[in-house]
């Protein structure tokens, strides 16, 4: 006997079969109600939680069509098998179309309606896990779980909770590992697109030759190896949201296509003359300044233009360590350091230091310090790698502060100038200089209007 709670509903005016149904069930360990017409199984449908529905079409007082309305106005999820005669086939059919789960024709053997039964049960089971699942994102993705209250990320909190109204294209720039995806997941499941898929590519990672199959998809015979036709990320995507990531990195003919994707809405695959209509959001990401690609010929303006309707500038860590105490909190809790404390002079060195891997990096070093502390429960600055607490003690440089102040932007600009000039002028050698990536100086160049 199958052990568990599952609820069954049968609603049938033959009171044999009712009977019969209910012996074979109940033997399963289901438990069973019974109504002998639709009025009555609706009454107990509304008060009783059941798992499935099981009626007969012609009833009495109401029937089992109106019967299978009001419940899926009632709950649109709810699993309805409809019992039909052979001549009522075409009944049997619109009541699929209503949102039947199945039909089962009379006569039946027990063993058919029970792996219907089953089978139904398989299905619920699944779509409440997928339930769940979407709500585990929504939650974990939902703008509270967004870490910062610096007044930079506060800006970026207000900026994504307005976007995600709406359906225009988004473009996050920031240094690599400020947080991009997470933001474009937020953006995504605080949207009315939230129960549609997104879908993420990394454009960096897959070869050129693959991109455009990657994309739009391929038919079958399109290229030697293709053997089948496959749907691209658009198609997949499609009443959701694409995240392209590193969207730099896409060969020039293929911008052009992106292009005609974003204007007219449509895809062809390759080796297909046929046009497939996508309803997909686009958000995407660079790490490199598009302008600056622009200006060697790597990226079309045009493009540019196209996914740049709303932009959005990541902050890296440097420029917001008020959030560093934030971001420790929240990285011990998720890697299970919930109960460690945390030393003040650890979060001395933390914030002496520029963290060129940003957020990504921060977590790393939490992580690694509640693998590797050396003392139960507390995280010391022994615990921290020394690459860190060497770049604590040389930022300890003499500077004089005039009486009147000075403005933080002028010593960077002059410290840029300076790295530049000691570098001969060698944008790779400055950055290693200043500490920083190359991608990082063009762009305080570019801020700062350094040529």
């Amino acid at each position: 006997m199958v052990t568990n709670n599952k609820t069954i509903l049968i609603a049938d005016d033959d009171e044999s079969l009712r009977r019969i149904i209910e012996y074979n069930l109940s033997n399963k360990g289901y438990r069973i109600f019974l109504a002998d017409d639709g009025e009555e199984a609706l009454n107990i449908f509304k008060s009783e939680d059941v798992d499935i529905v099981i009626t007969d079409i012609k009833m009495e007082k109401v029937d089992g069509l109106e019967l299978l309305e009001e419940i899926k106005r009632l709950k649109s999820n709810a699993l309805v098998i409809m019992i039909t005669a052979h001549g009522s086939i075409e009944t049997a059919v619109r009541a699929m179309k209503l949102g039947a789960y199945d039909y089962i024709t009379k006569p039946f053997d027990r063993d058919e309606l029970q792996i219907m039964v089953e089978k139904a049960l398989s299905l619920q089971s699944l779509m409440s896990e997928n339930i769940r699942l979407r709500q585990e994102l929504a939650d974990r993705f939902s703008l509270d779980n967004i870490i910062g209250a610096s007044s930079k990320m506060k800006r970026i909190y207000d900026m994504v909770a307005r976007v995600a109204k709406s359906d225009s294209t988004v473009l996050l720039q920031g240094e690599s590992g400020t947080g991009k995806e997470l933001i474009a997941r937020a953006i995504h499941f605080n949207s009315s697109r939230a129960k549609k898929p997104f879908i993420t590519i990394n454009c960096s990672a897959i070869p050129e030759n693959l991109m455009e199959s990657e994309l739009f998809g391929h038919v079958k015979g399109a290229f030697t190896g293709a053997v089948k036709d496959k749907a691209g990320k658009f198609e997949a995507a499609d009443g959701g949201t694409i995240f392209l990531d590193e969207i730099g990195d896409i060969r020039k003919d293929l911008q052009v296509k992106l292009l005609r994707v974003l204007q007219e809405k449509s895809i062809d695959k390759v080796g297909s003359t046929q046009d497939i209509n996508v309803d997909v959001r686009v958000i995407a990401a660079t790490n490199i300044l598009l302008e600056t690609a622009i200006e060697e010929g790597k990226f079309r303006e045009d493009l540019f233009y196209r996914i740049s309707v709303i932009p959005i500038l990541l902050p890296p860590l440097r420029e917001r360590k008020d959030d560093i105490p934030l971001l420790v909190q929240h990285f011990m809790a998720k890697h299970g350091g919930k109960d460690c404390k945390i030393l003040p002079e650890v979060l001395d060195v933390l914030n002496h230091y520029d963290w060129p891997g940003n957020v990504r990096e921060l977590e790393n070093i939490i992580e690694r310090a509640i693998v590797l502390k050396k003392e139960d429960n507390v995280i010391s600055p022994e615990d921290v790698p020394d690459h860190i607490k060497r770049k604590q003690s040389s930022s300890q440089m003499s500077l004089e502060i005039p009486d009147e102040g000075l403005k933080l932007e002028e010593v960077e600009k002059a410290l840029i100038i300076n790295a530049l000039n000691k570098a001969g002028q060698n944008q790779t050698r400055a950055a290693e200089l200043l500490n920083i990536s190359r991608q990082t100086l063009i762009y305080r160049m570019q801020k700062y209007d350094i040529k």
